[in-house]
């Protein structure tokens, strides 16, 4: 078993991990206050390091950058000009985190003024009030940050592979997860919003556009272990019987999004592979049953010092003669269309309904073929099929139907009631 997928559980640390979770906030809050609106609240963020958690530099003073130094057990401050600040980590009050902070920041030259609330916890009391005694578990902290390392490892090379607005790989305090969200290009209806403790316009604001999004929490907020998620704004029709990988992941009715327990990562043969597949699955549910321009969107994954070919390249001209031609094996009442790229194979698979209707019900392209415009022409080739035939087709694929929608010039070629 690999060791940097550290045994950690919710309920023997859920104390420690309440009192760092609401010390975040402080300095998130702080952070928030002070840094200009970046979309869906990227400006108030933290991001996994070495040795903790990390803002970017603050706008404040000189600029100010605050590391939750989880090796060392401190908060550390840095200001633009040279001066530097600590807060120790241990047992202790939200109260005197508070006032320790606030000192902290003006002695680095900053404004210590920020909302002294918390959010998106239950039953908030305001950070200076908040005098309940909090343990702090060293070795506890230490673990939540070995396996922050570990999912920040795979989040990052997951979202290579996509050539789309993506999120960084960041952490939101509010609920204290680890997320990264990719936007198919499109607008989202109104978010109902109602989130407690959050204000309507910051939930509204956040999901603008559509989004499939995963992340990683440390346990709380309805489950009592650490654990995956993803989820689909809005969720497309279909999107919770998705299946999705790997063994172990489901479909949770509460929280409305797939869940995948910690441990069943940490115990797979290979927990990176075991992650991936389920960041993978769960993105490809929606985006498939959502419709998104997959081939436009995506890429092979990123390798050290390999750029990615230019999308010129990818549309198919430089493709060698005797590669990449589609393929198409035809039955008497099953069939698909294929392409086969240096050894990745990509299909398209269709029914028969009649003599003269097909009805395309699934498309396939591997990783390694993303953004190489493959799915799109497995589409164009049965649409010129279906001329040269005199066949119809009824798209039930979401993306054989997303590639017709935004081909006018192919529309002729669809059933008509």
């Amino acid at each position: 078993m690999r060791t940097d997928w550290p045994d950690f559980d919710y309920l023997g640390w859920r104390e420690t991990c309440s009192a760092l979770h609401l010390y975040l906030q402080i300095a998130g809050k702080y952070r928030l206050a002070h840094s200009p609106w970046l979309n869906h609240s990227w400006n108030a963020t933290f991001y996994v390091t070495p040795q903790g958690l990390a803002s970017s530099p603050i706008p404040d003073g000189s600029g100010i950058e605050i590391l939750f130094d989880l090796q060392d057990h401190a908060v550390v401050g840095i200001s633009g000009d040279g001066r530097r600040s600590s807060i120790a980590l241990g047992p202790g009050t939200v109260a005197a985190f508070h006032a320790d902070f606030v000192r902290m920041i003006a002695e680095l030259g900053g404004s210590p003024t920020f909302n002294g609330s918390p959010n998106e916890v239950p039953f908030p009391v305001p950070f200076a009030e908040d005098h309940r005694e909090r343990p702090y578990d060293r070795e506890a902290v230490l673990r939540f940050h070995q396996a922050l390392v570990a999912v920040d490892g795979v989040f990052k090379r997951f979202r290579t592979s996509f050539l789309g607005k993506a999120s960084p790989v960041h952490l939101f305090w509010g609920a204290l997860d680890l997320a990264v969200t990719r936007f198919s290009g499109r607008r989202a209806p109104l978010h109902p919003a109602g989130i407690p403790t959050l204000p309507d316009d910051v939930a509204r604001e956040a999901y603008d556009r559509e989004v499939s999004s995963a992340g990683f929490w440390p346990g709380g907020g309805g489950i009592d272990y650490p654990a995956f998620y993803a989820y689909a704004y809005p969720a497309p029709n279909g999107f919770r019987a998705a299946p999705v990988r790997p063994e172990g992941a489901f479909w949770h009715e509460t929280l409305s999004e797939f869940v995948l327990p910690y441990d069943a990562v940490r115990s797979a043969a290979d927990p990176d592979a075991a992650l991936m597949a389920f960041l993978v699955s769960t993105y490809e549910a929606a985006a498939d049953l959502g419709g998104w321009d997959r081939d436009l969107l995506e890429c092979a994954p990123g390798r050290p010092r390999q750029v990615c070919a230019a999308d010129a390249e990818k549309a198919g001209n430089f493709l060698p003669s005797d590669d990449g031609q589609v393929v198409r094996e035809d039955g008497a009442a099953k069939g698909r269309y294929l392409i086969v790229i240096d050894g990745a194979e990509a299909e398209m698979t269709y029914s028969r309904a009649g003599q003269r209707l097909l009805i395309i019900d699934h498309t396939e392209v591997p990783a390694a073929l993303r953004g190489r415009k493959v799915g799109e022409r497995l589409v164009r080739q049965a649409v010129e099929d279906a001329r040269r035939d005199g066949t119809a087709l009824i798209p039930l694929c979401p993306f054989a139907k997303a590639q017709i929608d935004r081909h006018p010039e192919w529309q002729d070629v669809l059933h008509r009631p």
